[in-house]
Protein backbone atom coordinates (compact mmCIF):
# COMPACT_ATOMS: atom_id res chain seq x y z
CA UNK A 1 0.00 0.00 0.00
CA UNK A 2 3.02 2.69 1.01
CA UNK A 3 3.98 2.42 -2.39
CA UNK A 4 0.86 3.03 -4.45
CA UNK A 5 0.62 6.08 -2.07
CA UNK A 6 4.29 7.48 -2.77
CA UNK A 7 3.54 6.36 -6.83
CA UNK A 8 0.64 8.43 -6.30
CA UNK A 9 2.49 11.40 -4.47
CA UNK A 10 4.93 11.40 -7.47
CA UNK A 11 2.39 11.53 -9.64
CA UNK A 12 0.53 14.69 -7.94
CA UNK A 13 3.79 16.43 -7.78
CA UNK A 14 4.48 15.84 -11.33
CA UNK A 15 1.42 16.76 -12.34
CA UNK A 16 1.63 20.31 -10.48
CA UNK A 17 4.75 21.19 -12.08
CA UNK A 18 3.21 20.09 -15.86
CA UNK A 19 0.29 22.91 -15.22
CA UNK A 20 3.03 25.66 -13.23
CA UNK A 21 5.31 24.94 -16.62
CA UNK A 22 1.98 25.37 -18.87
CA UNK A 23 1.68 28.79 -17.12
CA UNK A 24 5.65 29.32 -17.75
CA UNK A 25 5.08 29.01 -21.10
CA UNK A 26 2.10 30.95 -21.32
CA UNK A 27 0.14 28.16 -23.21
CA UNK A 28 -3.61 29.00 -23.65
CA UNK A 29 -6.63 26.31 -22.04
CA UNK A 30 -6.70 24.95 -25.80
CA UNK A 31 -2.92 24.38 -26.29
CA UNK A 32 -3.17 22.45 -23.21
CA UNK A 33 -5.72 20.88 -23.85
CA UNK A 34 -4.24 19.54 -27.43
CA UNK A 35 -1.25 18.31 -25.42
CA UNK A 36 -3.52 16.03 -23.41
CA UNK A 37 -5.96 14.97 -25.85
CA UNK A 38 -2.57 14.06 -28.14
CA UNK A 39 -2.48 11.79 -25.20
CA UNK A 40 -5.93 9.67 -25.68
CA UNK A 41 -7.17 11.19 -22.34
CA UNK A 42 -9.77 14.26 -21.24
CA UNK A 43 -7.92 15.19 -18.51
CA UNK A 44 -4.42 15.85 -17.42
CA UNK A 45 -4.88 13.28 -14.41
CA UNK A 46 -5.30 10.40 -17.08
CA UNK A 47 -1.77 11.00 -18.13
CA UNK A 48 0.80 8.41 -17.57
CA UNK A 49 3.51 9.50 -14.77
CA UNK A 50 6.00 8.49 -17.41
CA UNK A 51 4.39 10.28 -20.39
CA UNK A 52 4.16 13.48 -17.37
CA UNK A 53 7.37 13.46 -17.04
CA UNK A 54 8.66 13.54 -20.76
CA UNK A 55 6.09 16.24 -21.33
CA UNK A 56 7.61 18.49 -18.47
CA UNK A 57 11.18 17.80 -19.90
CA UNK A 58 10.02 19.48 -23.14
CA UNK A 59 7.72 21.87 -21.77
CA UNK A 60 10.85 23.01 -19.22
CA UNK A 61 13.29 23.73 -22.10
CA UNK A 62 10.67 25.74 -24.11
CA UNK A 63 10.31 27.81 -20.96
CA UNK A 64 13.87 28.03 -20.79
CA UNK A 65 14.05 26.05 -17.16
CA UNK A 66 16.52 23.27 -18.03
CA UNK A 67 19.97 22.62 -16.53
CA UNK A 68 22.21 24.51 -18.59
CA UNK A 69 19.92 26.85 -20.09
CA UNK A 70 20.71 30.16 -21.75
CA UNK A 71 18.16 31.45 -18.81
CA UNK A 72 20.40 29.60 -16.35
CA UNK A 73 23.45 31.11 -17.07
CA UNK A 74 22.18 34.89 -17.46
CA UNK A 75 20.66 34.39 -14.12
CA UNK A 76 24.06 33.48 -13.15
CA UNK A 77 26.08 36.12 -15.04
CA UNK A 78 23.26 38.59 -13.18
CA UNK A 79 24.09 37.09 -10.00
CA UNK A 80 27.76 37.76 -10.69
CA UNK A 81 27.68 41.21 -12.28
CA UNK A 82 25.26 42.60 -9.27
CA UNK A 83 28.24 41.06 -6.46
CA UNK A 84 31.07 42.33 -8.26
CA UNK A 85 29.04 45.79 -8.40
CA UNK A 86 28.34 45.41 -4.59
CA UNK A 87 32.11 44.48 -3.96
CA UNK A 88 33.55 47.79 -5.79
CA UNK A 89 31.40 50.04 -3.85
CA UNK A 90 32.82 47.83 -0.82
CA UNK A 91 29.30 46.47 0.33
CA UNK A 92 28.23 42.80 1.69
CA UNK A 93 26.51 40.93 -0.31
CA UNK A 94 24.76 37.09 0.00
CA UNK A 95 22.53 35.35 -3.05
CA UNK A 96 18.99 36.59 -1.52
CA UNK A 97 20.41 40.07 -1.51
CA UNK A 98 21.19 39.92 -5.08
CA UNK A 99 17.87 38.44 -6.21
CA UNK A 100 16.66 41.33 -4.65
CA UNK A 101 18.39 44.16 -6.15
CA UNK A 102 17.53 42.22 -9.74
CA UNK A 103 14.29 41.80 -8.75
CA UNK A 104 13.71 45.63 -7.62
CA UNK A 105 15.43 46.66 -10.65
CA UNK A 106 14.10 44.55 -13.32
CA UNK A 107 10.34 44.89 -11.21
CA UNK A 108 9.46 41.39 -10.85
CA UNK A 109 8.45 39.97 -7.49
CA UNK A 110 10.47 36.68 -8.35
CA UNK A 111 14.22 36.54 -9.54
CA UNK A 112 13.49 32.77 -11.17
CA UNK A 113 10.91 34.97 -13.23
CA UNK A 114 12.57 37.42 -14.77
CA UNK A 115 12.28 37.28 -18.89
CA UNK A 116 15.73 36.68 -20.67
CA UNK A 117 15.65 40.37 -22.13
CA UNK A 118 15.24 41.89 -18.51
CA UNK A 119 18.10 39.78 -17.50
CA UNK A 120 19.82 40.78 -20.07
CA UNK A 121 19.16 44.78 -19.19
CA UNK A 122 19.55 44.26 -16.14
CA UNK A 123 23.58 42.12 -16.70
CA UNK A 124 24.93 45.08 -18.39
CA UNK A 125 23.10 47.63 -16.26
CA UNK A 126 25.49 46.31 -13.41
CA UNK A 127 28.10 46.05 -15.32
CA UNK A 128 28.58 48.97 -16.70
CA UNK A 129 27.90 50.37 -12.94
CA UNK A 130 31.25 48.94 -11.99
CA UNK A 131 32.57 50.51 -15.33
CA UNK A 132 31.60 54.05 -13.80
CA UNK A 133 33.60 53.25 -10.37
CA UNK A 134 36.23 51.87 -12.20
CA UNK A 135 36.83 55.57 -14.06
CA UNK A 136 35.18 57.61 -11.31
CA UNK A 137 38.29 56.16 -9.10
CA UNK A 138 40.17 56.87 -12.23
CA UNK A 139 39.17 60.31 -12.35
CA UNK A 140 39.40 60.86 -8.81
CA UNK A 141 42.81 59.76 -7.85
CA UNK A 142 43.95 61.65 -11.14
CA UNK A 143 42.49 64.81 -9.77
CA UNK A 144 43.36 64.32 -6.27
CA UNK A 145 47.51 63.59 -7.68
CA UNK A 146 47.33 66.79 -10.23
CA UNK A 147 45.98 68.62 -6.67
CA UNK A 148 49.00 67.32 -4.35
CA UNK A 149 51.33 68.11 -7.39
CA UNK A 150 49.97 71.92 -7.52
CA UNK A 151 50.29 72.19 -3.59
CA UNK A 152 53.77 70.94 -3.85
CA UNK A 153 54.65 73.61 -6.70
CA UNK A 154 53.50 76.47 -4.53
CA UNK A 155 54.92 75.34 -0.95
CA UNK A 156 58.33 75.42 -3.22
CA UNK A 157 57.45 78.44 -4.59
CA UNK A 158 56.34 79.62 -1.04
CA UNK A 159 59.68 78.56 0.53
CA UNK A 160 62.12 80.31 -2.67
Amino acid sequence: MARKDAMNDIHSKILRKFHTLCGVCGLSQDEKSAIVESYGVSSSRDIGTHDLIDICEKLSVRAGQGAGSERDQLRKRVMAAIGGYLKKIGRDSNAELIKTIACRSTGYPDFNRIPMERLRNCYYAFLNKQKDVDSAEHVATAMLAAQAQCSNRVQTVLKS
